[in-house]
């Protein structure tokens, strides 16, 4: 399956998904005018890697420095599709990447980590202004 690149905008976040490598990758910030269509062709084609019945270890690299609360619900669901094949045995883990002292997204972190069972939840602290 050929990976999802999609590069950022200022509204958009950037999408690196390298299928074949099990590395999944979401940069930048999150609030597009149009949540459902920036969104769809990435569910589209992670439904599609993730119904591979031979995939491997996942790793999910959550680098959003800031998102709405439309992005919220789509990333949520991103959350969910990963969560449904961690719960049927394929290793899975997500990186939360949070900049220093920014409470607000930790919390948020937080939030998304409280609803995953089976997905490995990680918080990594960023220089501010920096990357990881």
């Amino acid at each position: 399956m050929d990976s999802l690149i999609i590069p950022a905008t200022g509204r958009t976040p950037g999408v690196s998904f390298d299928f074949v490598g099990g590395h999944l990758r979401m940069t930048g910030e999150s609030y597009p005018d149009d949540v459902a269509g920036f969104f769809g062709p990435v569910f589209d084609a992670l439904r599609g890697y993730l119904s591979c019945p031979d995939g491997g270890p996942i790793r999910f690299d959550m680098e959003l420095l800031y998102f709405n609360s439309s992005s919220a619900k789509a990333l949520m669901n991103i959350l969910q599709m990963l969560e449904t094949v961690a719960k049927a045995g394929r290793p899975v883990t997500l990186t939360w990447c949070v900049e220093e002292n920014d409470e607000s997204m930790r919390e948020l972190g937080e939030d998304f980590a409280e609803d995953l069972r089976h997905v490995v939840f990680r918080m990594r602290e960023i220089p501010a202004g920096g990357g990881p």
